[in-house]
């Protein structure tokens, strides 16, 4: 049975989704964590890392989200601040330095914007991203788990392919932002989602994203592991794929498949 974008947005939302930390705890080997910005904190909403994927080193970022008031409290709801997306691009500057592909997980509504936000430079933290990833000569995948809100999602997509879950979206903002703007109505947020075209299925039609992840099939619920196995094997494959790139070339094809937007 076919979801409707509504249903699909709160099943994005569902706390009991796969979390950015359990796909690179169950998908990658001797995960190492790093901590920090180098310039003023270390942000809890986002994690990252150096991994292993089939014994080759990755760098892995994600977006973490909470799955309880406690943890959701010290994650930020998954609103990260600019000290996280700066913790971000050190991260990925320091695979391009040796040579480690970059895999990020997304699941945000979208950047905090609170004030110390502001104060701190969050919009230059998400545009400094948005251009250093543009540049970047390693391969790059992005996968949307969750929610990929705005440009609090964008700046960790800048990537050469972005996968997304077959129960996420994908918005410039939530449907109750939408609806609040366009109707001034925020109720009417489940009609919104209809007409945003922001589910996964939707954005690859209009060719947006790359691929979608299954999470069902014939309307069954597909099991986590089977998920995290498929997850895995396409990353392998994928990287192994775009590693056969000249660096130049990879470059210029993320560059043309922004370009098409």
């Amino acid at each position: 049975m076919k979801r409707s974008a509504h249903e699909i947005v709160q099943l994005a939302r569902d706390q009991k989704r796969l979390t950015s930390l359990d796909y690179i705890e169950r998908i990658f080997e001797n995960f190492q964590e790093f901590h920090g910005d180098r310039y003023y904190a270390d942000d809890q909403a986002i994690v990252g890392g150096v991994a292993l994927l089939e014994d080759k080193p990755v760098t892995v970022i994600g977006i973490q989200k909470g799955k309880n008031l406690p943890e959701n409290l010290k994650r930020n709801f998954g609103a990260p601040n600019p000290d996280g997306y700066r913790k971000a691009l050190r991260l990925m500057k320091q695979a391009e330095k040796f040579n480690r592909p970059v895999v990020t997980f997304i699941n945000t509504s979208g950047a905090y914007s609170g004030v110390s936000a502001e104060e701190r430079g969050e919009g230059e933290a998400i545009a400094k991203n948005l251009f250093e990833m543009a540049d970047l000569n390693v391969p790059i995948i992005s996968i949307i788990i969750g929610e990929g809100g705005s440009g609090g999602a964008l700046a960790l997509a800048v990537a050469d392919e972005v996968w997304m879950l077959e129960n996420s979206i994908y918005a410039v903002l939530p449907p109750e932002g939408f609806a609040s703007i366009l109707w001034k109505d925020s109720s009417r947020a489940d009609e919104a989602a209809d007409l945003m075209k922001i589910t996964a299925q939707e954005l690859k039609d209009l060719d947006v994203i790359e691929q979608v992840i299954p999470e069902t099939f014939r309307g069954e619920p597909i099991s986590e592991e089977a998920i995290l196995r498929r997850v895995k094997a396409d990353l392998t494959w994928k990287l192994k794929d775009l590693a056969k790139e000249d660096p130049a070339e990879l470059v210029q094809n993320r560059y043309e498949r922004f370009r098409k937007f």
